[in-house]
């Protein structure tokens, strides 16, 4: 069996049962596959419905909705209508996609969201009996923690009845239906244990592991199985995932790494090479999950250049595929979407395109964005008077080398600083190397009365053209920002929310750029 290299996770929800008015059609619930015919999607990640219940038809598990008498969710309420209906016509949603994707050539694999907490029975419509009739089997059920501990009403792995639920429902979809492998979302609620028994839970969660992919192999040997993970190998140790144990023992096919899944939000700079480095001498794969979703006050969904430099910094690490995670919010999908699928497997293509490098910062919706256990966000960070701050970042361009060449166009070094003001004196080094004021640009944001997307708080961009001799260079890079001096009436905290680096390309020598004004009427004669 030929192994994926494009995975593509599609949640089975948003832009496709939630979207479709009752009773969809069954050329509707195929447009999950039909849409992503053609791209370089080799296997479709399809999830199955919310992990508590789900969306198909089901002896073992539960259908989502099936004990909801009165909705106060409209959506979920569709949801739910649209899957019974499906099923009462003969048409099983899953069989639906597994079935049409074999008719096109792509791959199948189910997704379960292993973990998710429970709310209360009158507003949690998406919730099983199972769930409602066992919180004893919850990993708060002692009242030992603290309210605000995430994992409070996630389900306790120490207890046979809960994975034996779970692994039911994976059993009867390996036996049920045609698909090319199965996947666990361990990374959605990532609390398995409780927090003192996390140790103890290592070999418990490792035995349960490796019944999955006996499963897996026992339904069809070329079967895989995929496991999505929190991309820190010591966050996952502190779960009670114990991934190298994993490894070692290859119970596992394909590893996915994964940040900021929470928020969904898209970090260029997440380190993939410790996973790459454990699955050496395994048979198991790596693949980085890769987000769309940015969130600034200018762009909502990447573009283009924002999703090439992010794709070349992992490919750069020795990673083996991309799991494209949560695409689906760029639905309905256009032309901008299918091209950057086009470029996504072919770092070589994308190495000498533009590209937009940028640091996770805070978001108008997740102000504070919440990272997997064993990474931190490395924005914002507090400036103090005479204190140099630094901050990390990777690139994956060999900006030498293609200045020899005579392809590089620009470089640009973009630095928000919050709470400061005009009389403030501020200094830049780039890998020890100052940045002068020769090169800089200041744009003044103190007041905005209006923005693309969100306003953001008072300060200043610090804009830096850079010179042959301050490029940053090919992997990582450190930044140094220096709050010199501070104007005394001010008590507000001085901070960097943002920092961002452009590289513009030209498509060949001495060529002209599509994109530049300057060009006037030369451009529009070909020139």
């Amino acid at each position: 069996m030929s192994q994926p290299r494009i995975m593509f996770y599609h949640d089975g929800r948003h832009p496709l049962i939630y979207m479709y008015e009752p009773p969809i059609q069954k050329e509707e619930y195929e447009s999950a596959i039909n849409e992503l015919v053609g791209t370089p999607v080799e296997a479709i990640m399809f999830c199955l419905g919310d992990g508590r219940t789900v969306l198909h038809d089901t002896e073992i598990g539960e259908l989502w909705g099936h004990n909801v008498e009165d909705w106060p969710h409209l959506v979920f309420r569709r949801a739910h209508q649209n899957a019974a209906d499906l099923i009462q016509q003969g048409d099983d949603p899953l069989r639906l996609i597994c079935d049409r994707a074999q008719a096109v050539g792509m791959k199948v694999y189910p997704t379960l969201l292993v973990q998710q907490g429970r709310g209360e029975r009158s507003s949690d419509v998406r919730c099983s009996d199972f769930r409602f009739d066992n919180t004893h089997l919850e990993i708060g059920a002692n009242e030992d923690l603290s309210d605000d501990f995430l994992g409070l009403t996630c389900l306790d792995f120490k207890h046979e009845e809960v994975r034996e639920e779970r692994f039911t429902i994976i059993e009867e979809t390996l036996n049920k239906y045609s698909v090319d492998g199965f996947e666990l979302q361990l990374n959605y609620s990532p609390y398995y244990f409780h927090p003192d028994e996390n140790e103890i839970g290592r070999k418990i969660m490792t035995a349960w592991i490796r019944r999955v992919y006996d499963a897996v192999k026992s339904s069809g040997s070329e079967r895989e199985l995929a496991i999505r993970i929190p991309a820190s190998i010591e966050g996952c140790l502190d779960l009670g995932l114990d991934v190298c144990s994993w490894l070692k023992q290859e119970i596992v096919d394909v590893v996915i790494g994964q940040s900021l899944s929470g928020p969904e939000l898209l970090d260029q700079m997440t380190d993939f090479r410790p996973l790459v480095a454990a699955t050496q001498g395994t048979n198991c794969r790596v693949h980085a999950a890769i987000h769309s979703h940015v969130d600034s006050d200018r762009l909502g969904e990447a573009t283009i250049e924002v999703v090439r430099a992010a794709a070349c910094n992992y490919w750069d690490q020795g990673i083996d595929g991309l799991y494209l995670a949560h695409w689906f919010g760029n639905w309905p999908y256009q032309a901008s979407f299918y091209q950057k699928l086009r470029e996504l497997p072919y770092p070589e293509i994308m190495v000498s395109q533009d590209k937009y490098y940028y640091i996770p910062t805070e978001t108008g919706r997740y102000p504070k964005p919440t990272m997997e256990p064993g990474l931190a966000m490395r924005l914002p960070v507090t400036l103090e008077t005479n204190k140099a701050s630094e901050l990390k970042f990777q690139i994956s361009d060999d900006l030498a080398h293609w200045n020899r060449v005579g392809r590089l166009h620009e470089v640009f070094l973009r630095v928000r600083v919050m709470n400061t003001v005009e009389t403030d004196q501020l200094s830049f080094h780039l890998n020890n190397i100052e940045l002068p004021d020769s090169l800089l640009r200041k744009i003044n944001q103190i007041y905005r009365m209006q923005a693309p997307r969100y306003r953001t708080g008072s300060g200043y961009w610090f804009i830096y053209r850079l010179d042959q001799d301050r490029w940053p260079k090919k992997g990582e890079n450190t930044l140094q920002v220096s709050l010199l001096q501070q104007a005394p009436d001010v008590a507000s905290q001085i901070y960097i929310r943002d920092v961002e680096l452009e590289i513009k390309y030209l498509m060949g020598k001495n060529f002209h750029r599509d994109q530049d004004p300057d060009l006037g009427v030369y451009e529009h004669s070909g020139l």
